[in-house]
């Protein structure tokens, strides 16, 4: 790995400032909502392929996958379409009000979710459900506005903590809590409720962020949009343009005639995408798509029978090998990233973390050749239970597993949190990082709308057919660990120069002109 020490020694960053404390009243909202977002990504997952499978839609155990992949699709599908429009309404009506919004939606569309009889209903209510979490881009510019230069990177290291612990929560939650009259009937033997309804109660525990959220932001979180309307008096010269800023030089002659406006219009925002930040995007999109074909495919993989190419798991150890995963990201988020990130520099820490993605990926299937190879190939091997602790096999196993899902957790927290900084460290001006996290946001919610039908469709298609390698069940795995590869390859030709944040340090004062005022200051006035 490449140490960045010496370009940051011919920097003069001067002492550094004293960080301003957080406003925790206002962040819990903020935290609360980026952590019903993957809760909601990931509380169905240990119990999918046993929901989706309970359906009358689906009449071969093979096309599980299939419809298992169009209800996490439809999540993803309806957030990309509504994510800018949730930035868009916030511009206009309030930060608040569409955070608020958001948390309601989302919390009822959960119920909604737990209480479905059917695939269609099913499909709606999570298609809902990926409209309302839509919202949680307005919270990365709520945090720009309530911070300042001291305390803003470790508000933004707080965003990707929360995504990552309601990665965890979520298939915990959904693992632990599915199917409760059947699973503790001690507790839930006697509940009509729960036995006509088995999913419903993980997604009622799932939405307690949002109803926390809901409630401490409807007392706590403050509007953060100050709009200020330019007046006849208000002059613009010598400040520069943003995106929000008309400038205006309205001058009068002595005769107190109207001169002509001179209106200078912002560059337009496309004009950022240089070669370099071209080249991070699209390593951002490309192992994006990997990545959601690996959340797609590995409850479907972990579930499928041992004959079929999978690992024959039943829900509870699907959820309790996510939740490994989800005390591995809190120690390497807060532990380990920043001691790699500040000696090797997040190039290199996303560099690593490809290499690492597509180990994973081109050899955890070989996992499932080993299962059968054990004597046990007729048996659900994976099943958690106290005698299986007895097994030097089945020990073997989990402890290969649990090896696998260990390099697969560093490899997403040195990509994801790197390529975050990355994509910010592009950005020319402060006032263009709305655009570029922007833009982020919106490609990577398409990859999480391929990701899944691609995975989904290749799975079902692999396990139908009696191919060889790497055409096999393997074939998901396989072209996953390929185009990561490419993503690598094609990081070793952005400079090391993306590791310094290149924004310019000058915030501009920012004015909102009413509707009729902006318009006027892009015509010209007759004298």
């Amino acid at each position: 790995m490449q140490s960045i020490s010496g370009n940051e020694q011919d920097r003069d960053v001067g002492p550094p400032a004293r960080e301003t404390p957080l406003p925790w009243g206002k962040l819990t909202v903020l935290l609360a909502v980026r952590l019903a977002e993957p809760i909601g990504m990931t509380l169905i997952l240990p119990f999918m392929y046993q929901m989706v499978g309970g359906f009358d839609i689906v009449k071969n155990p093979k096309d599980i996958s299939f419809y298992a992949g169009m209800l996490l699709t439809s999540f993803s599908i309806f957030k990309a379409l509504t994510v800018m429009h949730w930035g868009i309404l916030s511009d206009r009506i309030g930060r608040r009000p569409v955070i608020l919004l958001g948390l309601l939606g989302n919390l009822l569309t959960f119920v909604l979710f737990g209480i479905s009889k059917s695939f269609k209903w099913a499909l709606v209510a999570r298609s809902l459900n990926g409209m309302f979490t839509g919202n949680s881009v307005v919270i990365k510019t709520v945090v720009a506005e309530i911070s300042d230069s001291t305390n803003r990177p470790r508000m933004m290291a707080l965003l990707p903590l929360m995504w990552n612990l309601g990665m965890m929560l979520g298939g915990a939650v959904g693992g632990a809590f599915v199917d409760p009259a059947e699973k503790y009937p001690w507790l839930f033997g006697g509940s009509v409720l729960f036995r006509e309804y088995p999913y419903l109660l993980p997604c009622l525990v799932g939405s307690t962020a949002s109803f926390f959220g809901l409630v401490v932001g409807f007392f706590q979180l403050e509007e953060t949009l100050v709009i200020r309307p330019i007046t006849e008096s208000t002059r613009l010269v010598g400040r520069p343009a943003t995106e929000t800023t008309a400038l205006v030089l309205d001058a009068q002659n002595e005769e107190g005639r109207d001169q002509p406006v001179v209106t200078e219009r912002t560059p337009s925002k496309w004009a950022i995408l240089t070669p370099t930040a071209i080249r991070v995007l699209v390593t951002n999109t490309i192992m994006c798509l990997a990545i959601a074909m690996h959340n797609q495919i590995y409850p479907i993989y972990a579930a499928t029978d041992i004959a079929d190419g999978g690992l024959g798991m039943d829900a509870q150890s699907i959820g309790y090998t996510l939740t490994f995963c989800g005390i591995l990201v809190v120690y390497f988020q807060l532990v380990m990233y920043p001691i790699l990130a500040n000696k090797y520099g997040a190039l290199a820490c996303y560099r690593r973390g490809l290499l690492l993605l597509a180990l994973f990926s081109t050899t955890f299937p070989l996992l499932s050749i080993l299962v059968k190879y054990t004597g046990l190939y007729t048996e659900r091997i994976f099943d958690f239970n106290i005698a299986n602790l007895f097994s030097f096999k089945l020990v073997l196993l989990w402890l290969l597993l649990l090896a696998q899902l260990y390099v697969r957790t560093l490899g997403d927290i040195l990509s994801f949190t790197s390529i975050s900084l990355l994509v910010s460290n592009v950005a020319p001006r402060k006032t263009d990082l709305g655009f570029m996290n922007g833009l982020q946001q919106q490609t990577t919610s398409i990859t999480y709308i391929i990701g899944p039908l691609i995975s989904g469709y290749l799975w079902s298609w692999s396990i139908k057919h009696s191919f060889p390698y790497p055409f096999n069940s393997h074939f998901v795995w396989v072209l996953g660990g390929a185009s990561l590869v490419v993503a690598w390859y094609m990081s070793l030709s952005i400079p090391d120069s993306v590791n310094i944040f290149a924004s310019e340090e000058h915030e501009p004062t920012q004015e909102v002109a009413p509707d009729n005022a902006s318009t006027n200051t892009l015509t010209e006035r007759s004298s």
